[in-house]
């Protein structure tokens, strides 16, 4: 998948749809996919890959929304159970789950993490105007993890702010040490 440098807040892609002459209108495209029955999106430029949920290797002392760590092509990638994240249960792997590959540019570092997804569903284009801020009531998770509520087809799209929800003490830690014992 060929990618432009990925941003860790707001729309990751956005594009210019010209209507014949009608005005422009902008819209970002987002990897949608399933956990614990509701619909999340993150932006596709932070997406590296979509792989097989297996071959997860456990960490000890690692707190609880952290998997354990899997071997990408030989680098250490750590994974995160976005549910354990979100203060649920761990997921329970089903026939369906995955985890996605997400990488981000921070301070400067380029960080590669795994989530682990009940179920990939679509990439959707959707359009700004169609995004609303995060509400500051009524959902189950932090706040800070949304960067907006999207409505697509009558239903609500959950729209991640990747970099809050990957920003956890210790996950560069994890790599650097997983990696000087390899």
């Amino acid at each position: 998948m060929k990618r432009a440098s990925p941003t860790s807040d707001g729309p990751i892609m956005k594009h210019t749809k010209q209507d014949s002459g009608a005005a422009a209108s902008e819209s970002a495209q987002y990897l949608t996919f399933m956990l614990g029955g509701e619909a999340f999106g993150i932006g596709i430029m932070a997406v590296k890959e979509i792989i097989e949920f297996s071959g997860i290797t456990e960490v000890p002392m690692m707190p609880e929304s952290i998997r354990g760590v899997i071997n990408l092509r030989g680098a250490v990638v750590p994974v995160m159970d976005l549910a354990a994240r979100f203060g649920r249960p761990l997921a329970v792997p089903g026939k369906r789950t995955c985890i996605v590959i997400v990488e981000l540019e921070a301070d400067g570092e380029r960080q590669v993490t795994g989530v682990v997804v009940d179920a990939v569903s679509a990439v959707l284009d959707i359009a700004l105007a169609e995004i609303e801020p995060a509400p500051s009531f009524g959902t189950r998770i932090r706040g800070d993890f949304i960067g907006g509520m999207a409505k697509v087809n009558g239903k609500f799209v959950i729209l991640l702010n990747v970099a809050h929800v990957l920003a956890l003490d210790g996950l560069a830690t994890l790599v650097d040490s997983e990696a000087q014992a390899a």
